[in-house]
């Protein structure tokens, strides 16, 4: 049985810089992650991180790693199943039956984005299938793309590629997109955006290296085949907080950890971080402001209660 200060259940930058700060503060920490760097390890090209004109998502990762391991944490790969509290201490149990005690948690799970479940999706990933305009729009200065998704979400989003894009292309289900009508109104004005209703994609084509074209299905028409350069996917996010829930952490409609400014829970001594959370602008330096701040709330819980 290991014991432990902070224990910080995720592995993506909100995590990382949460550990690299409870290192500092001379707390024994541990992260555990099912996968290191989460969804920043799916963005080739980062151009808004601070400090850094042009990153990899990889090569971020590597760097917060380090920076959390120089400063003390110690950080592995796994999963956490189960999550009691027992007075002030929580124990919780990994996948391999092992028991780990520890005076505070940091929730750092992120969000799954929904995927299409298509084929090709999986074999085209970061190499012509995006979940991120933001990150990995830059990529495609000139091209011609394609953005699947109605919602707000994808109408913002098309227009952010669109500034860099020759050409964008929304695929929705329906008649017309969903989005809020002042989002909606500069989507429709962005003379590089046209829109396809009534289709959905159905399979995700290349040539072994990049994505080359998207079958789509209209219930009426039939089977298309759209040549595109790239696609970004917008279909929505899934909290990944079922492990918080059934801690007895407070979720909001949307199934997020709610947190207030500090990274505070209902739980004391339980404190949650980046997209996982009730955060308004989910980006990685958010998140890695966030774990900051829980961890510095950790610091104080754990000397004033132990």
């Amino acid at each position: 049985m290991t014991e432990v200060d902070v224990l910080i259940i995720g592995g993506g930058v909100a995590g990382l810089a949460a550990a690299m700060y409870s290192g500092r503060f001379n707390l024994k920490t541990l992260v555990v992650g099912k996968e290191p760097g989460g969804a920043t390890m799916l963005t080739d090209d980062i151009q808004n991180y601070p400090g850094f004109e042009k990153i990899g998502g990889m090569e971020l990762v590597d760097k917060l790693t380090a920076h959390a391991k120089t400063s003390g944490a110690e950080v592995t790969m796994g999963s956490i199943e189960k999550i009691e509290k027992n007075d002030k201490m929580f124990a919780t149990t990994n996948t391999k039956s092992e028991v780990v005690n520890a005076k505070t948690i940091i929730f750092a799970t992120g969000t799954d984005y929904r995927k299409l479940g298509v084929p090709g999706e999986k074999e085209y990933l970061a190499r012509g299938v995006h979940f991120c305009a933001l990150c990995d729009a830059p990529l495609y200065k000139g091209k011609n793309v394609a953005m699947v998704g109605g919602g707000d979400g994808a109408v913002k989003e098309s227009v952010a590629v669109a500034q860099h894009a020759d050409k964008v292309t929304v695929i929705h289900l329906h008649d017309d997109v969903r989005g809020e009508p002042i989002n909606v109104k500069k989507m429709k004005e962005t003379t590089n955006i046209s829109t396809i209703s009534n289709n959905t994609i159905v399979e995700i084509k290349g040539d072994g290296k990049k994505l080359t074209s998207v079958v789509l299905q209209n219930p009426v028409g039939g089977k298309t085949e759209l040549e595109f350069d790239g696609l970004f996917v917008e279909i929505g996010r899934i909290p990944l907080s079922s492990l918080a829930k059934d801690a007895g952490v407070e979720l909001d409609e949307h199934n997020q950890v709610i947190v207030d400014k500090v990274g505070k829970t209902n739980i004391e001594g339980f404190y949650g971080a980046g997209d996982v959370t009730n955060s308004t602008f989910k980006q990685a330096i958010t998140g890695v402001a966030q774990g900051v701040s829980a961890s510095h709330s950790a610091f104080e819980y754990i000397n004033k209660n132990f």
